[in-house]
């Protein structure tokens, strides 16, 4: 009994094999299992932003907005003023010396910057 079954399930086979000659096997690791749905909020933001036509920019579009540049003026050099009586004035100046009095009096104490403070005496308990 059970060779008669393996003997009609392999006739079967080899007729399905004869009417099929042509038959290929495919993989198909690429196409999607899934129905793809459509996402409403994606298909209006693509036909949106395929129909978007920017302004043309046009030449006259700054004016108010940007201040219009300007070079400014150059300075005037050191050398362009009166230099020969700023001359004269720093050769009559008084030469002052340091320690020299211009009294003629007794010369100023000097003052010691690094006096050690006075410590406290201790507190007898």
């Amino acid at each position: 009994m059970f060779a008669q079954s393996i003997r009609a399930s392999r006739q079967a086979l080899v007729r399905v094999a004869r009417q099929q000659p042509t038959l290929v096997v495919r993989r198909t690791f690429i196409t999607p299992t899934a129905v793809r749905q459509v996402d409403l909020v994606q298909e209006l933001y693509l036909r949106e932003l395929k129909a978007y036509k920017p302004t043309p920019v046009k030449a006259g579009d700054s004016e108010g907005h940007v201040q219009k540049f300007a070079v400014p003026k150059a300075p005037a050099s050191p050398e362009e003023s009166d230099i020969a009586s700023e001359l004269k004035s720093y050769e009559t100046q008084q030469v002052e010396l340091e320690g020299a009095s211009t009294e003629g009096g007794p010369a100023p104490v000097e003052e010691d910057w690094f006096e050690e403070e006075e410590e406290d005496a201790p507190v007898a308990h």
